[in-house]
């Protein structure tokens, strides 16, 4: 309910806090859908074709959740000269010229990605499940191991609320659902994961002093990125352990 805009029906009131080791859960049931669109539509249309019906049917599942935030952090890191600049531009629900780049270069590169991909429908699917995985996996990691940049927002509240065990346990599922997924190119992917948190991590900090909702957003996108583009160099030489 937090991460999509499915609508569930739950007979009481959800604990958020409780459910962000889940997050990446969420993450592998939105790239199945996405997978799945882009496998099966390849079959009767061309794979840019594909890619990009999946790649937006994801945005509208999520609402644009993540995008949003990428495209506010590339407006206050590019746009704020000072830190005040940077928190103002974060608060504003409009979009500028970096925000615009960043979004529309993320759909590019998704697109782009699973479109190369999409001579092997069985890579497709199970590279999009892995990538959402630890896209929502590097957020959680992001959230246990950074200081929050400011005390109120909902970015702040899961922080500070989330133990070093149920970090490790979104950590771990993560990986569990990637390696399930795509075998031994996990580990490339695992790495991709973790080099794209730590540049988001150390910009983050140079920037804000600590993260934001928005930054655990940019830091989903910026990692499912850098996994489309490592599963799209792996395939091109490798098969999938369950083919």
């Amino acid at each position: 309910m937090f991460l999509t805009r499915v609508p569930l029906r739950l007979s009481g009131e959800p604990n958020l806090t409780d459910s962000v080791p889940w997050f990446p859960v969420a993450g592998a049931l939105v790239g199945a859908t996405v997978g799945g669109t882009a496998a099966g539509l390849v079959q009767i249309v061309s794979p840019f074709v594909a890619a990009s019906v999946a790649v937006m049917l994801g945005v509208l599942i999520t609402g644009a959740f993540h995008e949003d935030g990428l495209a506010d952090v590339a407006d206050a890191f590019a746009g704020g000269w000072t830190l005040e600049d940077r928190i103002r531009i974060l608060d504003d629900p409009l979009h500028g010229s970096y925000g615009v780049a960043a979004l529309c270069g993320s759909i590019l590169i998704r697109v782009a990605c699973i479109a190369a991909l999409g001579f092997s429908p069985a890579a497709t699917f199970a590279c999009i499940v892995a990538a959402h995985a630890l896209g929502r996996g590097a957020a959680v990691g992001l959230m246990a191991i950074v200081p929050v940049a400011r005390p109120d927002g909902l970015g702040a509240e899961y922080a500070r609320s989330l133990s070093r065990g149920r970090a490790t346990c979104g950590g771990l599922a993560a990986i569990a659902i990637s390696g399930i997924a795509v075998g031994w190119w996990a580990g490339p992917f695992l790495l991709a994961a973790i080099v794209g948190a730590a540049i988001v991590a150390w910009l983050t900090m140079r920037k804000l002093g600590g993260i934001t909702g928005d930054v655990l957003g940019t830091a989903e996108q910026v990692v499912e990125c850098l996994v489309l583009i490592t599963a799209a160099a792996i395939v091109k030489h490798h098969s999938l352990w369950w083919r």
